[in-house]
């Protein structure tokens, strides 16, 4: 894997929990606590492949079944629970295929548009931030969190001190991994989607 340049600095390691049924069908899967598919559970054991050797100085795991087992699987089973990283809150679109919700509206886009009666992007952002600061107060070293596609892309977004619409950049598929560190003392990608 890849290294920050400054090991002086703390890096954060997202990987994404592996497929569930609603992801591989598109549904917006936000607080609904769906199980890992048996595909998704092969793609956390790949994972973990991934992140072998890196020795991280904490590890954290959304609360949702997913994520969790995701960690399991990936040979962090003593994940500690972060209740900030759980998924959007999709409110009404809860559970609906995102090609139904464009089909209506042609133009939607969940980044600008939002969800109705759910979480803002920007209450999702305030959640990123939190665990942000807790990385960077932390100190140097390796943090590893295990969370959710648009959480995770949000978080992203927040780390490179971007707005949270500029997650819609940040494409991850389901058990990839993605590496955030520094250039210099400037926040960087190091690595995105492995």
């Amino acid at each position: 894997m890849n290294a920050s340049p400054n090991t002086d600095l703390p890096q954060l390691w997202l990987l994404r929990h592996g497929e569930t049924e609603w992801s591989k069908s598109g549904q917006y899967t936000g607080l609904t606590d769906l199980p890992l598919t048996e595909e998704g559970e092969r793609q956390a054991l790949r994972a973990g492949g991934v992140l072998k050797g890196v020795e991280f100085r904490e590890v954290f795991t959304s609360p949702l079944q997913r994520a969790r087992r995701t960690a399991e699987l990936a040979g962090f089973p003593d994940a500690q629970l972060e209740p900030d990283a759980v998924e959007w809150n999709y409110g009404d679109y809860e559970g609906v295929n995102s090609a139904d919700v464009r089909a209506k509206n042609p133009g939607y886009l969940i980044w600008t548009d939002g969800v109705p009666n759910g979480e803002t992007i920007d209450e999702v952002a305030e959640r990123a931030d939190r665990i942000v600061e807790r990385v960077r107060s932390g100190g140097a070293g390796d943090v590893l969190l295990v969370a959710h596609g648009h959480f995770c892309r949000i978080l992203a977004a927040r780390w490179l001190e971007l707005d949270p619409v500029e997650g819609r950049h940040f494409l991850l598929g389901t058990a990839r991994v993605c590496t955030l560190g520094w250039d210099k003392k400037t926040p960087a990608v190091v690595s995105w989607g492995l």
